[in-house]
């Protein structure tokens, strides 16, 4: 029955992980750390978020934009082995809660300053990178802080979210092999319920798409802010 729960909350989490570019990690730690260890939930999560990432890219492949791609990426692999290594070690509470806070008063900006817009210049895909890297290892969701950035790009729905979906392949590759080759292992239940938890991500994400392209461009920026803004205040009382 565990197994048939997590598919089931797979389903859920991909949806909206497909829909706003970050979420799945999000949805899926909290509510499984209840009952696994921190590190075993990271690992499991970062699986299932691994074939998320593949379903993005799939599904939204007419949004390849390789310089936003690369400028995010490469950063954020480097940062994401960094938090990765210190998981276990690090005073975690408190960098959320200044996380949250932080993504908080950015929701409140935009909504403040509706036509607020990054440029697209390296420096900013560098930063939204190596901070959005260093939060995946620390808490397996920094697909928080990409979003955060990506958003301010006001990107197009597919651009951002094929970026979001590729970006958060390079790093969750690198994080989960940091925590494999760091003693991380799951049991045989677990590995055997991936025969679920694959085909219930690609679902997910299907209906994520579905939904996407019902949402117009306008109102696909408000959609991802209003969850942002529920993901900080989720940090705030990590």
């Amino acid at each position: 029955m565990e197994i048939i729960y997590i598919a089931l909350l797979t389903i859920i989490a991909s949806t909206v992980g497909t829909m706003t570019g970050f979420g799945t990690s999000t949805i899926m730690v909290p509510i499984l750390s209840m009952f696994l260890p921190i590190p075993i939930t990271l690992l499991l999560v970062g699986i299932i978020h691994w074939f998320g990432d593949i379903w993005k890219i799939i599904l939204f492949r007419s949004g390849l934009k390789w310089k936003l791609i690369l400028g995010f990426g490469i950063p954020g692999i480097i940062f994401s082995y960094i938090g990765a290594s210190i998981i276990i070690n690090a005073p975690k509470e408190n960098l959320a809660k200044i996380l949250g806070i932080f993504i908080i008063i950015y929701v409140l900006f935009i909504t403040l300053k509706p036509k607020f817009k990054l440029a697209q210049k390296n420096r900013n895909a560098i930063i939204g990178g190596t901070l959005s890297g260093f939060f995946a290892g620390i808490f397996g969701i920094g697909g928080a802080v990409r979003g955060l950035f990506l958003s301010a790009f006001n990107l197009p729905k597919s651009v951002y979210i094929f970026t979001s979906g590729t970006i958060a392949l390079f790093i969750d590759s690198t994080r989960l092999a940091t925590y494999l080759t760091g003693n991380i292992h799951l049991n045989k239940t677990l590995i055997y319920g991936f025969l679920l938890f694959i085909p219930a991500s690609f679902l997910g994400a299907k209906i994520g798409k579905y939904l996407v392209n019902k949402i117009p461009q306008k109102q696909f920026r408000i959609v991802v802010m209003a969850f942002l803004f529920l993901v900080g205040l989720k940090l705030m009382f990590y």
